[in-house]
C-alpha cells in the first residue's frame, strides 16, 4: 500500500465518497457524464473526475 500523508489520504477518501453517490445523483438528475483525466499533486497520480452536464 502507497505511504498516504494526511492531505493524501482525504483526498483518496473524497474521491471514494464521490464515486459511491454519484451513480444514485446521475439516476435522478438524468444528463450527460464527462469523464475527465487530471493529475492530482497531492496524491502524486492520475484521477478521474465525472462531471455531468445538463
Amino acid at each position: 500500500m502507497p505511504n498516504l500523508t494526511r492531505r493524501g489520504f482525504i483526498a483518496a477518501a473524497a474521491a471514494a465518497g464521490t464515486i459511491r453517490a454519484l451513480p444514485q445523483i446521475a439516476a435522478k438528475t438524468g444528463g450527460r457524464r464527462v469523464l475527465t483525466l487530471v493529475y492530482d499533486k497531492s496524491l502524486g497520480a492520475m484521477r478521474a473526475i465525472d462531471k455531468l452536464v445538463p
